[in-house]
């Protein structure tokens, strides 16, 4: 049991998840860093000097933080931006990577019947 873990735990896809995990969680931390220090600032400027952060509405003994939700949108939009373009991009790369491959297979098999040809023309 503990050798099918082990070759589990190292497989490619596991140890991609687990770097994943990692870098997302920092990536957020940019990304709400972005939104609650830069962008929510200004747009809360432009607003008239709204703090989107102090926005609550009180309904008897419960406080109901919508600035923060209001942020956390934000947040979210991009984020999934980001994730969006990234996507893109690696799609892009893979795709070009792919192309340029069939066109070496294509150039090799090109060299090849090049190759037959004039050997055949050599024999006759």
């Amino acid at each position: 049991m503990w050798e099918e873990f082990k070759k589990f735990a190292i497989k490619g896809n596991v140890v991609d998840l687990a770097i994943g995990v990692i870098i997302g969680g920092a990536f957020g931390k940019i990304v709400s860093s972005l939104v609650n220090d830069i962008i929510m600032p200004v747009i809360g400027l432009l607003m008239g000097g709204i703090d989107f952060s102090k926005l609550e509405f009180r309904f008897r003994n419960a406080i109901i933080k919508y600035g923060a939700f209001i942020q956390s949108i934000v947040d979210f939009f991009i984020i999934a931006f980001s994730i969006f373009i990234f996507i893109q991009l690696i799609g892009k790369l893979k795709h070009e990577k792919q192309k340029n491959d069939e066109e070496r297979e294509i150039n090799r098999q090109e060299e090849l019947l090049t190759e037959i040809r004039d050997l055949l023309k050599q024999k006759f």
